[in-house]
């Protein structure tokens, strides 16, 4: 459970000739459905023409057995969205697709731009325009790297087939921020990371030949394919009828994967870096438990990203261990809806206390990370409802100050519950006995990685690429030049709790 973190994306790429190709980017974007829940869309290429299917909704709102059957091809993508750079409508919707000559290329995107004002001003547009007035067809960033890489289209067909690939040479040193792309055109599939490596994205063997690329290694187990190694860092990688034919390095790596894949993004079945993502999240509630000890009668998680910790700090600490919230398995994350209110609604849609197992109890509830702080507060009032006498609320991640410009969708630092709040004044607005955050030190030790291997950012303040002044997720809809990053509300924006001054 999270009520203020949101992903940008999930992407998916497979190149199986003589397999079902859309079926398969079907069963990928199922396993990543939890990156993006807004829209859905697949592009399949049969050698001739590509062909893109995208709606708003969950995959299998968008797809079915009969959607799936016309698409025929030998190579595809595929993408789950939640809105960064753009609102949710159908026309930010992805892959995109741009016709190009004779031919034409589809793009996925997993993350954000920090430089989307400067590139659209490269192409005549304007904060403040719409899409009409620019004959601009979206309002992402997504869709503005689609546009550059048309624009550097070679005017007469390559010998080779290779257009996209030398557009996509000219234009990746241009983009700053965090990106995973798929693309494809009618012959190749191709795979890109930023040079930080802010969101993952593996490549899989198939079985009986193909190869896969996916955000999460996890989406590779669903298709059957077996882990080869991830994209590297400022690194293009590009499979066609010859195989991986080539593995191109556009910029200098300098690795800096968003922690917050290891804390609460990536599915628990996932690696990354090597690492078991369940193993750590463990080690993480274990650190907590040394660091934050404290006399209670049971350890419960927050379903379901904070079961592993809670199972790590009931290990650790030796207090038993059991459920004191049961999960509606049929509602989505609830920080995936875009609307504060609905988010909220949500909450009790979505949990309910176990009575039984609370009443009389002095409880730990172990949670990922707190963002907003509106749904933890809820859950809180339902525990003391459901008759526990005491809760000591741990976290097993730091502090979120910090708003991600790189492709987490969190609103201002306004917005932030522990922006310029104290620890001791987020426990009162909480409700709580007692609260801990897991030390950053202590994290990154969990996952086997060092801090200098991850982005911090939303943690630390420490930006790894400049970010804008400005508010960019409408930057290509409307003016922003008064977003500023330091803006504050008028009104308090927690309740019955003084500010302290920003952090």
């Amino acid at each position: 459970m999270n009520g203020g973190l949101a992903h940008a994306c999930g992407v998916f790429g497979v190149y199986a000739p003589n397999q079902p190709v859309a079926q398969l980017t079907y069963l990928g974007l199922y396993a990543l459905q939890h990156r993006g829940q807004e829209s859905a869309g697949i592009a399949v290429s049969d050698g001739q023409n590509v062909t893109v299917v995208k709606d708003m909704g969950l995959v299998t709102q968008v797809f079915d057995e009969r959607s799936l059957a016309p698409l025929e091809g030998h190579l595809g993508i595929g993408h789950t969205r939640y809105s960064t750079t753009g609102s949710s409508s159908w026309r930010n919707a992805q892959p995109i697709y741009r016709s190009v000559g004779e031919t034409g290329f589809a793009l996925g995107h997993n993350g954000n731009l920090t430089n989307t004002a400067e590139l659209a001003g490269t192409l005549g547009m304007l904060p403040g325009l719409t899409a009409d007035e620019t004959s601009f067809d979206s309002t992402t960033d997504s869709a503005l790297v689609a546009e550059l890489i048309a624009r550097e289209w070679p005017d007469e067909p390559r010998s080779d087939g290779r257009e996209l690939e030398h557009a996509l040479e000219k234009v990746l040193p241009r983009l700053k921020g965090g990106f995973s792309f798929v693309l494809m055109d009618d012959a190749r599939l191709i795979g890109v990371r930023d040079p930080h490596g802010f969101w993952p994205l593996a490549l899989g063997r198939l079985e009986g030949g193909g190869w896969v690329l996916a955000s999460e290694t996890a989406a590779l187990d669903i298709v059957g394919a077996h882990y080869v190694r991830d994209v590297q860092p400022g690194e293009m990688v590009v499979i066609d009828a010859a195989g991986l034919r080539r593995e191109h390095r556009f910029a200098e790596p300098d690795p800096k994967l968003c922690l917050f894949e290891f804390i609460y993004f990536a599915r628990p079945d996932t690696n990354l870096y090597g690492q078991s993502v369940h193993a750590a999240r463990q080690r993480m509630g274990e650190e907590l438990a040394r660091q934050a000890p404290v006399d209670a009668d049971m350890v419960m998680p927050i379903p379901e990203s904070g079961i592993p910790a809670g199972q790590g700090y009931a290990r650790s600490s030796g207090i038993p261990y059991g459920d004191g919230l049961v999960k509606n398995r049929y509602v989505g994350r609830t920080f995936i809806q875009p609307n504060q209110k609905i988010r909220g609604q949500s909450v009790r849609m979505k949990l309910n206390p176990l009575p039984e197992n609370i009443r009389g109890k002095r409880l730990v509830v172990v949670d990922d990370s707190i963002v907003r702080g509106t749904t933890t507060r809820q859950v809180v009032a339902m525990l003391r409802e459901a008759g526990a006498t005491e809760i000591h609320f741990r976290v097993s991640s730091p502090p979120y100050k910090w708003p991600c410009y790189y492709g987490m969708d969190t609103g201002r630092k306004s917005e932030l519950l522990a922006a310029d709040l104290e620890v001791g004044e987020i426990r009162d607005y909480l409700g709580v006995d007692s609260l801990a955050y897991l030390e950053l030190e202590r994290l990154t030790k969990a996952t086997g990685s060092s801090e200098e291997s991850f982005c911090t950012a939303c943690l630390s303040g420490n930006y790894p690429v400049p970010v804008p002044l400005e508010d960019t997720k409408h930057v290509l809809e409307i003016d922003v030049s008064n977003a500023r990053l330091t803006d504050t509300d008028s009104a308090p924006r927690f309740p019955g709790v003084s500010p302290s001054a920003p952090a």
